[in-house]
């Protein structure tokens, strides 16, 4: 088991930068996962790791040992690739313990880690067939398990789920998350998809074009946004935001926009006050959006006239698309609410969740 410290990585293709001085401490056994959006270098950075990419600039450290200049297969990693890149020809058996065939370990070693891979993976009367005769998910868990019997320090995910269909992802990522907490092993996992980030890494790190924007627990992302883009990209639906003004009025603040205004609650007021007279950026979570005859009680509320433009039955709540104004935003409200499309409704904005932004070209989180 061992640590990742990335220091100081930058990897440039030509005039093109793709990781962009990135400093980033993965603690032994823990569960990491690079989010954002395609293009953004998290994949980059895997590779830099695995060593399937030349660093242009920094150290890269598996535990206590720097590891630029050591070859792939000598840093003690195993990797699991978007593509399942399995040998056809070979049998599952085969195809888990073909990399340790090439490493001349001992035939009965062999069989013991393949069998207790297969065993970990549920997949032990798969073990005669022939890639072609297994689901996509099976293929999936013989790649993992080819990396398992390794029993490499760090376990590499490079959108190991993206070939899946919805059920097999929620499947499958469960299973990734129930072998990490059996094996104890240190996960680097990457993904363009918040909801796989949310719901397995015990951290994130959030990468836009190349730049590490923020990294902290999932809980802590949704709740303590460093800025516009991290709190865009984590929740889904994503987060609404609404070009504002934060005004003084009769000894409280209030946030006006083109559309509607709504009053902070006195609990904030401290925090936001040396922005008062000063443009920002309001934003609130669909999930914080409510039918008034619907809204938990104890709230900070502020009432907003919407009218509903479209709306999405999901069964144990109801996504409505809703227009104020020359704003559009998204709530997420109980699913007995009488709201329909083309009619005026009346919403109300849970204020105590409320997020307020500077009008920079950060664009960070007011603290």
């Amino acid at each position: 088991m061992a640590s990742v410290t990335f220091d100081h990585i930058s990897k440039r293709f030509g005039d093109v930068t793709a990781v962009n001085d990135l400093n980033l401490f993965v603690e032994d056994k823990e569960f990491l996962v690079l989010v954002g959006p395609s293009g953004c270098g998290k994949t980059t950075a895997l590779r830099l790791l695995a060593g399937l990419e030349e660093i242009s600039e920094g150290e890269i450290k598996i535990g206590d040992r720097l590891v630029n200049d050591v070859a792939p297969k000598d840093r003690d990693i195993a990797m699991v690739f978007q593509s399942y890149a399995l040998y056809p020809h070979m049998s599952v058996f085969d195809n888990m313990a073909f990399g340790l065939k090439l490493r001349k370990t001992p035939k009965p070693e062999i069989r013991r880690r393949v069998l207790q891979a297969a065993e970990i993976l549920g997949i032990e009367n798969l073990l005669d067939r022939k890639p072609r005769q297994l689901s996509g998910g099976q293929r999936q868990r013989v790649a993992v398990g080819r990396a398992i019997v390794r029993e490499p320090k760090v376990f590499l995910f490079d959108e190991p789920l993206s070939n899946l269909d919805a059920k097999l992802r929620v499947e499958t990522r469960a299973n990734i998350s129930k072998l990490h907490q059996r094996l104890e092993t240190t996960f680097i996992y990457v993904t363009h998809d918040q909801v796989e980030a949310m719901t397995m890494a015990s951290r994130i790190a959030v990468i836009k074009g190349g730049l590490l924007q923020q990294t902290d627990t999932p809980q802590q992302l949704y709740d303590r946004p460093a800025n516009v883009f991290v709190a865009g990209f984590i929740g889904s639906p994503a987060m609404n935001f609404f070009s504002a003004r934060l005004a003084r009025a009769d000894g409280k603040l209030v946030v006006e926009t083109e559309s509607f205004s709504v009053e902070v609650p006195p609990a904030r007021m401290g925090t936001y006050d040396r922005f008062a007279g000063k443009q920002v950026i309001f934003g609130i979570r669909p999930e914080d959006i409510h039918d008034p005859a619907f809204c938990p009680p104890g709230i900070h509320t502020a009432p907003v006239e919407a009218k509903v433009d479209v709306t999405e039955l999901m069964g144990n709540e109801i996504i409505l698309y809703l227009v104020a104004g020359k704003d559009a935003f998204v709530g997420r409200v109980d699913p007995r609410t009488q709201a329909r499309p083309g009619s005026p409704s009346q919403v109300v904005f849970a204020m105590d969740n409320m997020h307020l932004f500077e009008v920079d070209g950060e664009q960070n989180a007011i603290r």
